[in-house]
């Protein structure tokens, strides 16, 4: 019976090893990493304004879409070169020009060039990985922005970052592949929805922060619901590959608590900029995104708490049921331990044993036994143990 208890806490123990080593593998870890800790690339000592993209994922051609309105008129049109941006560039209205894929150095070149972007701008631009920020330069403003999308056949979250760089009537955004949160912000221009095709380009440059910052709401939204279904989940019946998806759920936690953490200081800093860029109406709704993107991270901080939570309690409820087997176990062997006593005693190969020569001593000693374990049971339930 010891061997046995033994056996079966080493069994235990090794289930729950397995369940954390499990949800913390090497290779899982390794590739968390790669995705939380993104290196600047390009080889040490290159000049400062290099253009070389770091990103992993490439589109086959840059696409290049043109959006210039005004109260009166809307334009939509896909580009073939950035040459063709440069008369909206230059007009009265208000021009939008959306990059998507940043691998190619020549199509960046031009841009910069005909748009007079300082180097070290589309060096950040074409570095992905960038954490959210905001620089003023005398012509223009540059924001780094993380767009998160939701993969729901894996539950991870996707951090794609998009550069936007705000000029006096024109506005630039860069993205590393296609598929962004900006329809609403098209469709509103093209219905003339709102206030924005009467507004500057800083308005829109506003409605696209929004736009991506709103779109926060909807990944925290889908994580919660993942945190209700796991804690669901391991109060009712914890199993090992609940560990495994908590793990999981917490590194994603993490990730979308790096991206959106720079995010607040980069709003403030628009917000307080003194350029004339950003006029003082604007100034008043970016205040706005300011507040929803501090509302995100103390969304991400109550959901980290939550995910420690079932932790903890799937680790308590893994320990409160060994205890309950390890409970059953010590009682059936403080049960057996004096019936092996007695068993031990006249099972001794001694030649004078009184009791071996009485015709009844074995039914006496069955009798007693079974009055020494039906007394240790009614104990042990007086004790209220069973």
């Amino acid at each position: 019976m010891t061997n046995h208890l033994s056996e079966l806490r080493s069994n235990l123990s090794q289930a729950t090893r397995g369940a954390v080593v499990g949800a913390l593998s090497p290779k899982k870890a390794a590739r968390f990493m790669g995705r939380l800790i993104r290196g600047r690339g390009g080889a040490p000592g290159t000049p400062p304004g290099t253009l070389l993209h770091t990103g992993d994922r490439r589109m086959e051609k840059v696409g290049l879409r043109l959006l210039a309105y005004d109260g009166d008129e809307f334009r939509e049109e896909v580009l073939s070169s950035v040459s063709e941006a440069v008369p909206a560039r230059d007009a009265p209205s208000v021009a939008w020009l959306n990059v998507d894929g940043l691998h190619d150095s020549g199509v960046m070149e031009e841009i910069r060039d005909h748009f007079r972007l300082h180097p070290l701008v589309m060096e950040d631009v074409m570095n992905v990985g960038q954490r959210a920020k905001v620089e003023e330069y005398q012509d223009f403003l540059f924001l780094v922005l993380p767009m998160l999308s939701f993969r729901e056949e894996t539950g991870s979250v996707d951090v794609e970052q998009v550069s936007l760089v705000l000029g006096p009537s024109w506005v630039l955004t860069f993205q590393e592949w296609s598929g962004d949160v900006f329809e609403p912000v098209r469709e509103r221009l093209r219905k003339a929805y709102g206030r924005i095709r009467h507004r500057k380009a800083d308005y829109l440059a506003y409605a696209l922060t929004d736009a991506v910052v709103d779109r926060y709401f909807v990944i925290l939204e889908r994580l919660a619901d993942v945190a209700e279904e796991l804690d669901q989940e391991v109060a009712d019946d914890p199993a090992p590959a609940a560990m495994h998806r908590i793990s999981h759920l917490k590194r994603e936690l993490l990730l979308l608590r790096k991206a959106v953490w720079p995010l607040r200081e980069a709003l403030g800093s628009v917000i307080r900029t003194e350029s004339d860029l950003v006029t003082e109406p604007t100034r008043l709704f970016l205040r706005d995104v300011h507040d929803h993107a501090v509302q995100v991270i103390d969304t991400v901080e109550t959901l980290r708490d939550v995910a420690s939570g079932m932790m903890d309690l799937y680790l308590s409820t893994l320990g409160q049921k060994t205890n309950e087997v390890m409970k059953v176990l010590t009682i059936m062997a403080s049960i057996f331990i004096p019936l092996t006593f007695l068993a031990g005693i006249y099972g001794m190969n001694f030649r004078y044993m009184p009791e071996l020569q009485e015709p009844w001593g074995y039914p006496a000693l069955l009798v007693l036994m079974v009055l020494v374990a039906g007394g240790l049971i009614v104990y042990f339930r007086r004790k209220g143990w069973l």
